[in-house]
């Protein structure tokens, strides 16, 4: 029986980067189940930060976390392009853009096509560049937080799947293949499978929905150095892609088919959508898909994080829900949960960027 202040279930980015921030003033344990942290979602994410991804409250949460996200990545930009019907999303995200102050520009399809070459002209009327998004490392992200995690004290404990969770007077008892752990706060970072994890515990799930995206590598144009390449996305349903390396592209359809928590494999209808749709949109030809793989977003009913003590069970915590912009969120969610988990107030940005602790909070959604 090993003890602690805080066991964390899940060592994604959620958990760990929660973890890192209470290990200075809490003995903390991460359990994760596979045998290396960051192996489901976290893992299989492509990391670009930016302003076209999510609502209000997770653009709050990557604007107040951007400086932090800086150490672990570096600028690149972002072309956020639009058909003749797109123009009012456009619009909007401009809008965004300009609120947060960021660095961009709106162009048009001249300026875009000169940016991003490969794209057909009748596929951007017009476009918005961030010059300011960020591609992150996540390897070392996860590598940093796991790192903080010791320094502090705390493990980070690998093929640790849980078994069985319960209430054993003040604190949590949680069986696992590699022994048992107590402490009286237990933190629920399972990702998509969260609400598996609750009912084990016996506790009120939220309604998490992951959501399997899918993401195809294929070569560049023969002889094309395409690091430069701007990280470009359609304002609508359509398509990303962003250049890996000197001669790799990665692109998605952003499907995001419901799913049951599981080892996420891309089907081969998502792989030819995603193609099909880059194809269409530009010269690039994908004569062949070496590598493809899926991944599972999860999603509380409103989209927004969940992050709070679960209502009629003391010192369980929900940090969940992070709907595929856990990455560039990590930051500032990882504080509003340390704060929540030690009884503190939300942190002063967080606050006067009009973030509430109720707006995170299980009980909105009845749990």
């Amino acid at each position: 029986m090993q003890r602690a202040d805080v066991l964390v279930v899940g060592g994604g980015i959620a958990g760990l980067s929660l973890a890192a921030r209470l290990a200075a003033q809490a003995q903390v344990v991460v359990l994760e189940g596979e045998s290396a942290p960051g192996y489901h979602a976290s893992g299989r994410s492509v990391a670009f930060a930016h302003y076209g991804l999510g609502n209000v409250p997770v653009r709050d949460l990557t604007a107040l976390s951007m400086a932090e996200l800086a150490a672990h990545a570096h600028v690149h930009p972002a072309l956020h392009i639009a058909s003749a019907d797109q123009i009012a999303a456009l619009d909007a995200l401009e809008d965004v853009h300009r609120h947060y102050a960021c660095d961009y520009a709106r162009i048009g399809p001249e300026e875009a096509l000169a940016l991003m070459p490969a794209l057909r002209p009748e596929a951007c009327a017009a476009a918005l560049v961030d010059r300011g998004s960020l591609k992150l490392d996540t390897h070392a992200m996860l590598q940093a937080a796991s790192a903080d995690v010791r320094a502090g004290g705390g493990q980070v404990i690998t093929g640790a799947r849980v078994t069985a969770v319960a209430r054993e007077g003040e604190t949590w008892r949680v069986t696992t293949s590699a022994g048992d752990f107590t402490a009286p706060i237990l933190v629920n970072a399972a990702g998509a499978w969260a609400d598996e994890f609750a009912r084990l515990a016996g506790v009120r799930p939220i309604g998490i929905e992951p959501r399997r995206r899918t993401v195809i590598s294929f070569a560049a144009p023969e002889g094309v150095d395409v690091r430069a390449w701007p990280f470009t996305k359609t304002v609508g349903e359509g398509f990303y892609f962003l250049p890996e390396g000197r001669s790799q592209i990665l692109a998605s359809s952003m499907d995001q088919t419901p799913s049951e928590p599981c080892d996420a494999a891309p089907e081969e209808l998502d792989i030819a959508i995603a193609a099909d749709r880059v194809e269409r949109a530009t010269t690039l030809g994908i004569r062949r898909i070496p590598h493809s793989w899926a991944g599972l977003r999860s999603f509380a009913p409103d989209e927004l994080p969940v992050v709070g003590e679960a209502a009629g069970a003391p010192g369980f915590f929900w940090c969940a829900g992070q709907g595929g912009a856990g990455f560039q969120t990590a930051p500032a969610l990882s504080r509003i949960a340390a704060a929540a988990v030690l009884g503190q107030p939300l942190p002063d940005d967080c606050a006067q960027a009009g973030l509430t602790a109720a707006m995170f909070s299980p009980a909105r959604l009845g749990a």
